[in-house]
């Protein structure tokens, strides 16, 4: 569920050595499958353990996970690395905005989940976002822009050669093109 690695879980050692015997640490996501899902570590004393937690086990501690999280930190990482300009402790969870869908789900489902959790975090550093409103018969993903990217001058070559190209190359063979269905209003809010 969670791979932490040695130099993390050395740093977790350290840290615990200076806590309460029996003190572990707890990872967790707020508002986990949303757009602000945060996750985060945090000791956990004894008292705090809960009974439908999870305890991973590691050399010299435990992380528990609460049943909620779970599912949302499936493939997550925590790295402690050091380098000239200090050490910083990271923790990635690819799952936690939204739960990894299976390879056998519904087209329109890991159609979303990949717009979701690769496309719309690339559209965010301007603001923007897409939704998948609709798979026509023909196999073509009917999307809409929002945000930033609503009236951008850009949003026909981030169409053809970003968003259509990835998903034409990931779905290959199961959808046939992307079509743009907004009615774009160039103003304060699009991108260019």
């Amino acid at each position: 569920m969670i791979a932490i690695s040695e130099s993390a879980q050395a740093h977790f050692a350290k840290l615990l050595a200076d806590q309460p015997e029996g003190t572990h640490i707890r990872v967790f996501v707020i508002n986990p499958g949303t757009p602000s899902a945060e996750c985060g570590v945090s000791y956990c004393p004894p008292d705090a353990v809960e009974e439908e937690d999870i305890q991973l086990e590691f050399e010299s501690f435990k992380a528990m996970v609460d049943d909620k999280s779970a599912p949302f930190l499936e493939d997550a990482s925590i790295d402690f690395v050091t380098d000239q300009l200090g050490s910083q402790l990271t923790l990635k969870a690819p799952n936690a905005k939204m739960r990894k869908v299976s390879d056998n789900a519904p087209l329109a489902e890991r159609l979303d989940y990949v717009i979701q959790a690769e496309i719309n975090p690339q559209l965010a550093s301007h603001g923007g976002h897409i939704v998948l409103t609709e798979i026509t018969e023909e196999g073509v993903a009917v999307i809409q822009f929002g945000g930033g990217c609503n009236g951008c001058s850009m949003v026909d070559v981030t169409l053809k050669d970003g968003i259509e190209g990835q998903l034409l190359e990931r779905f290959a063979g199961e959808i046939t093109g992307v079509r743009d269905a907004t009615e774009h209003q160039h103003g304060e809010h699009s991108y260019q």
